[in-house]
């Protein structure tokens, strides 16, 4: 499953104490290799809508993906041909982004304070990142770097729980960690993205699906930082207790995973 919206809200907002929140940002660094190897990727049909709502197509395209994390969405971006460059905070993250996709420059930076010059890229991509960031600083940061015409493209993978199965899990983790699993699709919209109300986000939707062992399913899982965060032993008694439940589900071990990605993409005046 994706990551609760209380351990990392999906449109910035900042309901837990800071220092909690700030120990949940850092604490994929630890996990970097395990998030690289385990975590769902994204759909062609995500970059089809960007290329769509944006008018022109990624090939040539300037793009900064920003808090690139292990480069999942980087690596995606520089297959469509686009000529990007990622910014991420982490040392973890970062040193792993650099043995995956060393031939991609990384710069150290945040969307808070990003490390571009004004008026430098056309597409500013936050994949699974947005809300790490502070709207209020983050929009205006997009804003200067963006060149006139260009588009600031948010996107997240989230669980489709009108799946029965995925439902029944949300409902354990719900009650495990005691958070509101149906609240991150809910609070993805573009009020809550850009509450300075610069941007006219336009929302699109991507079904999607895949097939993976229970091992990988539960890595998944376990690298998202409501786990990472927690007790260890109160983490991996919920992991073993959630395999038991996956292989009644899924017999032969494989897991059909089932993503909706909610992408909320904004353009500059030209």
């Amino acid at each position: 499953m994706t990551t609760p919206p209380s351990a990392h809200h999906p449109t910035g907002a900042h309901p837990t104490p800071e220092p909690a929140r700030t120990a949940r940002a850092h604490s994929f660094n630890v996990a970097a290799a395990q998030y690289a190897a385990n975590r769902p990727s994204y759909p062609p049909a995500l970059f089809d809508a960007i290329e769509d709502l944006t008018g022109r197509p990624l090939t040539g395209t300037r793009v900064a993906d920003i808090g690139a994390g292990t480069g999942i969405a980087t690596a995606l971006l520089r297959a469509r041909g686009a000529n990007v460059i990622a910014v991420e905070p982490g040392d973890g993250m970062a040193a792993q982004f650099r043995r995956t996709l060393p031939g991609i420059p990384i710069i150290r930076g945040t969307g808070d304070d990003l490390p571009l010059t004004d008026d430098s890229v056309d597409l500013l991509t936050y994949a699974q990142a947005w809300h790490w960031t502070d709207p209020a600083r983050a929009v205006p940061e997009a804003l200067r770097v963006l060149r006139p015409g260009g588009a600031l493209a948010l996107w997240w993978n989230t669980d489709a729980l009108d799946v029965p199965w995925i439902a029944e899990a949300a409902a354990r983790t719900e009650r495990h960690f005691r958070i509101d699993v149906s609240a991150e699709k809910r609070n993805i919209d573009h009020r809550a993205a850009d509450p300075t109300g610069l941007l006219d986000f336009t929302r699109r939707t991507v079904r999607w699906s895949r097939r993976v062992p229970v091992d990988t399913h539960l890595a998944n899982i376990g690298s998202h930082s409501v786990f990472l965060t927690h007790d260890p032993e109160r983490t991996a008694s919920f992991l073993a207790e959630e395999r038991e439940h996956l292989l009644r589900t899924f017999p032969d071990g494989l897991v059909e995973e089932v993503y909706e990605v909610v992408l909320l993409l904004a353009e500059t005046p030209a």
